[in-house]
């Protein structure tokens, strides 16, 4: 209920007058059927902007402290997360990747919509990066479609560490469903996950115009976090010329 009223009544209308999302494809979501949102992960703001535009309820998993904050702010936020379907999660042991895994199985089972951002981090510098193969193993369990989803300039609304959004006109693309079926007998075969999980990490590339880098973007923002590390930021991107550009 709380769900409904905050999207289609509270917030929605607001967000929706102010940032004028330009969406394309969204046709492409089916109607109903355990579905994987595939999204490509600019900026904080791309939880809030995928939902707003998906008729059916959209079940992200978050950080935990996300739910924990002090004062109006974390009031705000967690009415916010919780209002939207998204789910807490705690990140700080080795088994977390996997309870979040498990929460969005649980989605896809009842029939739902579950979001996931493949790169499994923020971009930190507005490129596309390797996918983990959480999302692959998604499809396996659950033999979910997925849609691959395109946020275009979210991290110029709210690049990283920015509070308040700029009003600026959100771009978002929806791609056809991938169907993965064809590997519904390769559950736990990582060369399978690794093949999946790359296809969907190409559909994003042609669909966003990003330029791709071969590497973990976890992996990337250690390296530039520790002190006299090599920038692995120049690493040679690989583009497709002609794409999406919105």
């Amino acid at each position: 209920m709380f769900y409904w009223l905050l999207k289609y009544v509270v917030l929605g209308p607001v967000l929706k007058l102010l940032f004028r999302p330009d969406v394309r494809g969204l046709p492409h979501l089916p109607r109903s059927g355990p579905v994987i949102l595939a999204c490509n992960h600019l900026s904080f703001s791309d939880s809030i902007f995928t939902p707003l535009v998906v008729g059916r309820r959209v079940t992200f998993v978050a950080k935990a402290e996300y739910f924990t904050g002090k004062g109006i702010k974390g009031w705000l936020m967690r009415q916010f997360f919780s209002g939207t379907g998204t789910i807490p999660v705690d990140r700080s042991g080795g088994r977390a990747a996997q309870a979040a895994l498990n929460t969005l199985l649980r989605v896809l089972r009842e029939g739902g919509v579950a979001g996931i951002y493949p790169e499994g981090t923020r971009s930190p510098d507005g490129r596309l990066y390797r996918g983990k193969t959480g999302v692959a193993r998604l499809v396996l369990e659950s033999g979910a479609l997925v849609v691959p989803v395109a946020l275009l300039n979210t991290d110029e609304i709210q690049p990283t560490g920015t509070l308040i959004p700029k009003v600026k006109r959100v771009r978002m693309r929806f791609g056809e469903p991938l169907d993965f079926s064809r590997y519904a007998q390769a559950k736990g075969d990582r060369f399978v996950e690794r093949a999946i999980t790359d296809e969907i990490m190409f559909e994003l590339m042609a669909m966003s115009g990003r330029e791709y880098v071969d590497v973990y973007a976890s992996k990337l923002k250690t390296s530039v976090e520790s002190p006299g590390s090599r920038d692995q930021s120049r690493t040679p991107p690989v583009v497709v010329e002609g794409a999406e550009k919105g």
